[in-house]
């Protein structure tokens, strides 16, 4: 595993130390490129991170562009939003001034529109990303890498950047980067909080399909240098 693990021992150490790991990734983009971009996961673990980062000053975050890992196919006002929580926890105070690119590109369903618009949009990010945040799921899903997944091959082979899947444990149809954008970060991170995440990832360490638990996509690359930030 080409992996670094970092234990915390509250969830706000883990977001101060995240924080400034990724405020320093942003500035170094912005002081060789003039411009930074990052892809966050949404979820329920990361609200605390967002909002440490986004009261840092020392960020022009004018410059930097954010946009998310993956969505659920949603409007931002839909309280299972990804957007809606990068909105509330993040882009407020001094990351106010960021620009902000989503997923969800409107309609009822992922479709072959729907999916064109959202990587007409992500072309205007700036590539490769400083920093890609990934989350992890109890069931070893990654991004919207679900086991069972509707178009799980085509996640982690195709070129993306962002392709609509559907799957069992995902709830409703969701839109996704592809593991080959995911990887073209400066800094790549797994951010994961509890006792059974911590399960989770031992088990998806150990030997098996990557289809059973895609986050082995992750951990098992070696592209990529991935730093795990895990707290209780």
């Amino acid at each position: 595993m080409n992996a670094t693990r970092r234990s915390f021992g509250t969830k706000e150490d883990l977001a101060l130390a995240l924080a400034e790991a990724v405020a320093e990734h942003l500035n170094d983009g912005i002081a060789a490129r003039g411009q930074a971009s990052i892809a966050l996961s949404g979820g329920s673990t990361p609200g605390r991170f967002f909002s440490v980062l986004g009261r840092r000053k020392d960020i022009d975050w004018s410059r930097v562009t954010v946009t998310l890992v993956d969505e659920r196919w949603v409007p931002e006002t839909s309280d299972r939003s990804n957007a809606g929580l990068v909105n509330e926890k993040l882009l407020q105070g001094p990351a106010a001034t960021a620009h902000f690119v989503p997923l969800y590109a409107g309609g009822d369903i992922p479709d072959a529109a729907g999916i064109a618009r959202t990587n007409m949009q992500l072309s205007t990010v700036p590539m490769p990303f400083d920093a890609v945040i990934l989350g992890m799921g109890n069931d070893g899903h990654t991004a919207s890498f679900f086991p069972g997944g509707d178009t799980l091959a085509e996640a982690l082979t195709g070129e993306g950047p962002a392709i609509a899947i559907t799957a069992p444990g995902a709830g409703e149809p969701r839109v996704t980067l592809v593991l080959k954008r995911l990887l073209m970060a400066s800094g790549l991170y797994l951010h994961i909080e509890g006792e059974e995440k911590a399960a989770t990832l031992e088990k998806a360490a150990a030997d098996g399909p990557i289809e059973d638990m895609p986050v082995r996509s992750i951990l098992r690359q070696s592209q990529t240098p991935l730093n795990i930030f895990w707290s209780p």
